[in-house]
């Protein structure tokens, strides 16, 4: 999928902000296609069935490497009305039982507005030893309104019919598509991938080649986010709503 283009759906004020942050691939990529030594992805609903010794939390994906104590710092713009939140992301070296019988790493990831919370989320995820695609096995999140905490979609795979999926595929190749999670009428994100040759510009710096994709969800058919993902960085670079959101997070820091 060659010079592939992406529309972006904001308003002209933002334009100035998005071309400095964002450079989209330039050159062609390879086709599409799943790895033949790697079994397919999950889809939407499709069940799955994975076993632990499969599984470790300790992931080192090169794309999205998690070793324990690393830690990523976002600047978060709404583009609709100018306002910035602060993502602090960190690896802890804490593990949780899934109940699917996985172990997976627990990443704390705060965001802040003017010091003050305003959503906290643990995240678990673990990595299978064949392929290295990294697996998404749920969060739990409280975010703060006025102050006051309440749940916000909190969900765990094995738990009432939630299911994991991938974050990240070990082996992306362009048109590869992916269930990134999976509690009904909840959760529901999907990705695919636009591109291996992309580059993101970011506080944290110049990113090429970085894998590009696109996330969206039948539970918000109207909403798509684009993403930047580079070798080391860990999480993704830059992450940019290009329909239905106003959301652009940007990589400031990155320590490990």
């Amino acid at each position: 999928m060659a010079n592939r283009s992406v529309q972006m759906k904001v308003g002209a004020a933002t334009v100035g902000v998005l071309a400095a942050a964002l450079v989209l691939p330039l050159g062609g990529a390879a086709s599409g296609g799943t790895s033949q030594q790697c079994p397919a992805l999950p889809q939407g609903a499709d069940p799955v069935h994975l076993h632990p010794a499969d599984f470790s939390a300790n992931i080192n994906n090169r794309r999205w490497p998690m070793t324990v104590g690393s830690r990523w710092v976002y600047r978060v713009l709404d583009y609709s009305n100018g306002s910035v939140n602060r993502d602090v992301i960190k690896a802890t070296k804490r593990t949780k039982m899934i109940a699917d019988g996985i172990k997976a790493r627990v990443i704390r990831d705060v965001v802040r507005h003017h010091g003050k919370p305003v959503e906290k989320t643990r995240d678990w995820y673990a990595q299978d030893n064949k392929c290295g695609n990294l697996w998404y096995f749920g969060e739990h999140t409280v975010e703060y309104v006025h102050g006051h905490p309440r749940d916000n979609g909190s969900w765990e795979a094995g738990v009432d019919g939630n299911m994991p999926g991938v974050a990240l595929p070990g082996k992306p190749t362009v048109g590869l598509s992916y269930r990134e999670e999976y509690s009904k009428g909840v959760a529901e994100d999907q990705s695919r991938v636009l591109a291996l040759d992309g580059q993101a510009r970011v506080p944290a710096g110049h990113f090429k080649p970085a894998l590009m994709t696109e996330d969206f969800s039948p539970i918000e058919p109207n909403v798509s986010e684009i993403k930047f993902y580079a070798k080391g960085s860990g999480q993704a670079v830059l992450a940019v709503d290009v329909s239905g959101g106003s959301d652009m997070e940007q990589l400031v820091k990155y320590t490990h």
